[in-house]
């Protein structure tokens, strides 16, 4: 996971930017880097206004050949309540107004949460893909909505990836870091990962599920 801190003053986080592109495009010439570290600047420059406290991309080898990719960022919004479980209703209630939302409600150690899974299709134009036509690409995005234990607070982790083929690995790593969250407040609960997370589906119409919210524990 290349990451890049979010917190820096602008400067440091312009060095930081330069060497997260450095990290990420090993093989890139001196063009494409400038271009992507404006990009990513502009980007990242724009992230603590927006409540994102992290942000970070994932290359992963894949066995045979090939390589996984995936996005990460950890926001931070105001929930208006300092009752987890009230704040964890509410963000049940608007996520799964959406058809498009596969919603579950999670018991976690840290107290309740809510996951979102989604899908979209994107149509890239023929003029950007090797093969010189039109490419379908699907991109998968998983979110975890964890209610502050200790304040009107909202922690929001988003994955995104177009590498649908890994995203049971991507679930289970992103288990695995909720799974760890903790509040000062209360800090004497066990951690566990084995969290149990809705598989990802898809369908002609886009969508990801049937809406529903369910209920899961963690075991």
């Amino acid at each position: 996971m290349h990451a890049i801190e979010v917190s820096l003053d602008a400067a440091e986080r312009a060095m930081a930017v330069r060497e997260f592109v450095r990290d990420v495009y090993p093989r890139g010439d001196e063009p494409l880097r400038e271009a992507l570290g404006a990009l990513y600047g502009r980007t990242a420059d724009d992230m603590p206004a927006a409540g994102v406290a992290f942000f970070g991309i994932g290359l992963y080898e894949i066995e045979g050949g090939g390589v996984a990719h995936c996005s990460l960022t950890l926001s931070v919004f105001e929930s208006g309540s300092v009752d987890q479980e009230v704040a964890a209703q509410g963000i049940r209630a608007a996520l799964g107004s959406n058809p498009l939302h596969d919603v579950t409600w999670l018991d976690l150690p840290c107290g309740p949460a809510v996951s979102a899974i989604s899908r979209r299709r994107l149509v890239i134009d023929g003029r950007f893909t090797q093969s010189g036509e039109d490419e379908e690409l699907v991109m998968g995005q998983f979110q975890v909505h964890i209610p502050f234990g200790n304040g009107p607070y909202t922690a929001v982790f988003t994955l995104n990836t177009a590498s649908v083929e890994q995203w049971e690995e991507f679930t289970h790593a992103v288990a695995g870091i909720v799974g760890s969250v903790a509040f000062p407040a209360t800090t004497d609960f066990p951690v566990t990962t084995d969290v149990a997370f809705p598989a990802a589906t898809d369908s002609d119409d886009g969508r990801s599920g049937s809406g529903e919210p369910r209920r899961e524990a963690m075991r």
